[in-house]
């Protein structure tokens, strides 16, 4: 660590056990959230989310593709997330990293468990079913990856427009687009970060920097639908218990950015 990382690092830890966060936010409260929708032109779906100044691109695209074996009557989806060197001087160009898979799995992991696309409709005919890919960018990382991409995905999912199938000539005509793709439930993702003894919402790239350890709940608002833990440091089960509260609160608050 460079010199002026530690600096900044023991001025961090040092204001948090103060209780108070470099930009002056409450412990448990998201940075701004703004969403830019239909941003990609030949995507079926597409969105923007900032947070804070975390910026990630989602892009959804519908192509047609067999059934999986064990879900021979629905569609599927994948997710896959892309750090792109732009965002962050860590970030290389190669082979995904373990850093975008985890991305990758953890928002695959919440839209999935949510069933927040209804799969079922996605399939066409015996043999054919829409597979739903759902593309990540990371255009800039200034912390929290995790909630900015699960937000930019879920918009991309609401903003998505089917294909027309051609049932004649068996393909799809992707200059017609028929319906919104059916959204059955919205996942939101609380991550938190553990400095020392103080557990914060939405760590800022500085904050981030200082955690021992990070904890990411996704929620509907009706229960649990994945969790994820990071890097080395603990939670305490007391400390895993009140989270879960926060995430339920919180769920709202994003929910209605999502919507609106």
């Amino acid at each position: 660590m460079e010199p002026m990382d530690e600096v900044k690092t023991y001025y961090i830890k040092e204001l948090l056990a103060r209780g108070k966060r470099e930009d002056n936010r409450g412990m448990f409260d998201f940075r701004q959230i703004r969403i830019k929708r239909g941003v990609i032109q030949h995507a079926e779906g597409s969105a923007q989310v900032e947070l804070g100044g975390t910026v990630v691109l989602a892009g959804v695209k519908l192509q047609i593709e067999e059934p999986m074996e064990d879900t021979p009557k629905q569609g599927n989806l994948m997710v896959a997330a892309e750090l792109l060197p732009l965002a962050h001087a860590d970030f290389e160009s190669g082979p995904p990293s373990p850093e975008s898979i985890e991305l990758s799995r953890v928002v695959d992991r919440g839209i999935r468990a949510a069933e927040c696309i209804d799969l079922e409709s996605l399939f066409i005919e015996e043999g054919k079913a829409w597979t739903a890919f759902i593309d990540l960018y990371i255009l800039n990382h200034d912390g929290n990856l995790l909630d900015a991409s699960s937000i930019a995905a879920m918009a991309a999912i609401m903003d998505t427009k089917m294909p027309r199938y051609d049932a004649e000539k068996k393909v799809a005509d992707y200059t017609v687009k028929t319906e919104p793709l059916k959204v059955k439930n919205i996942v939101v993702s609380t991550t938190f970060g553990k400095v020392g003894s103080t557990i914060v919402l939405d760590t800022n790239m500085h904050e981030e920097n200082s955690m021992d350890t990070r904890l990411t709940i996704e929620t509907d608002g009706k229960a649990v639908r994945a969790i994820q833990k990071g890097l080395h440091g603990s939670f305490s089960v007391k400390e895993i218990e009140s989270l879960v509260d926060v995430a339920f609160n919180k769920y709202n608050e994003v929910k209605s950015i999502l919507e609106h």
